[in-house]
């Protein structure tokens, strides 16, 4: 499977593939047209309270393994293996306004796509 992550704010580049976008929020500076996303999955993103934790302090260990957790319930699970599917077939590129995309969901994301 070919998954990488990238900044949303980062311009399109031909070989991105199937651009999905995983931040449950429209990144802020950035038009639809600009963005060239193809997909929204706002079920795969994690919960409100779960950010707001990750972001107040949390550790990205413990934040890894509650949103893994959080992709078990069923929407997610349905997505994710829609996303493994297209994986399979196309290349797919995460996008994120994370200025830390590595250690953010869209990073965990990469990696479970990867498995």
């Amino acid at each position: 499977m070919s998954v990488r992550v990238r900044r949303i704010y980062e311009s399109p580049e031909p070989d991105d593939g199937v651009r999905v976008l995983v931040d449950r929020l429209w990144p802020r500076g950035v038009s639809k047209e600009d963005a060239h996303v193809d997909e929204w999955p706002k079920g795969l993103t994690p919960s409100t309270e779960l950010r707001h934790w990750f972001h107040e302090g949390g550790s990205y260990e413990e934040f890894t393994r509650r949103y893994e957790a959080e992709l078990d319930a069923p929407e997610a699970a349905d997505l994710l293996d829609g996303l493994r599917k297209t994986a399979r077939r196309r290349k797919i590129t995460l996008l994120t306004a994370s200025k830390t995309p590595a250690e953010s969901h869209a990073g965990v994301l990469a990696r479970l796509l990867d498995e």
